[in-house]
């Protein structure tokens, strides 16, 4: 049998059956002033909308995560100093005010340009990666998914444990690169290099687009 270079997986073999992953693009990630803001993050919602539209009219999976913050001291909050309860970054439920938005929005919930639609299933998280201790992947098989389009915040960090853990969940995993954002240029580039060496594919929006 000969060999076949992940480059030359026709774009129909690469987007089979698949869903659309949208990773944490939460209110305190993405508004102004937020405690994890991710400036970035913010040019992404206009291609992340075209990809969530694309797949609502193909009526296939949209699936969101949502990075929560534990209530009590865990490891996260020595790498995430944000998270301890003077500030609450991502604590369910909690309220907060915003810089660009008026009144005050669920600082955990997903942005309003975003929100998830009747019968879209959010994903609950309390680490970075979306298949850990969640139950994403029998939800993904229940649906029949076999490959992921990977869009959202932030690139190296949730983005990039997510879709390497798709990889090891053997589904076909494509990083939309206009479509995810980092607070760090050098880290975000850098990830999106090695993630398409060994783990999957790195596409923009357009070419995604075009593979569906």
């Amino acid at each position: 049998m000969p060999v076949v270079h992940a480059g030359h997986v026709p774009p129909s073999e690469r987007l089979r059956a698949p869903a659309l992953l949208v990773i944490d693009m939460q209110n305190d990630f993405v508004r102004q002033a937020a405690p994890l803001e991710v400036p970035d993050s913010r040019a992404t919602i206009a291609p992340i909308r075209r990809l969530i539209e694309a797949f609502r009219a193909r009526a296939r999976p949209v699936i969101f995560t949502r990075f929560l913050t534990r209530e009590e001291e865990c490891l996260m909050w020595f790498w995430s100093p944000q998270c301890w309860p003077d500030v609450k970054a991502c604590w369910r439920g909690h309220q907060r005010a915003y810089a660009d938005i008026e009144g005050l929005r669920d600082c955990s919930a997903v942005i309003d340009e975003l929100a998830p639609g009747d019968g879209e299933t959010v994903i609950d998280k309390y680490g970075y990666g979306a298949f850990h201790d969640t139950d994403l992947d029998q939800r993904l098989r229940a649906q029949g998914v076999q490959s992921l389009l990977v869009t959202g915040t932030v690139t190296q960090i949730c983005v990039e444990e997510t879709a390497r853990e798709a990889f090891h969940h053997d589904y076909r995993t494509t990083i939309v690169a206009d479509a995810v954002s980092s607070y760090a240029s050098d880290l975000h580039a850098a990830t999106l290099k090695n993630f398409a060496s060994k783990f999957g594919w790195v596409a923009d929006t357009d070419t995604a687009l075009s593979w569906l």
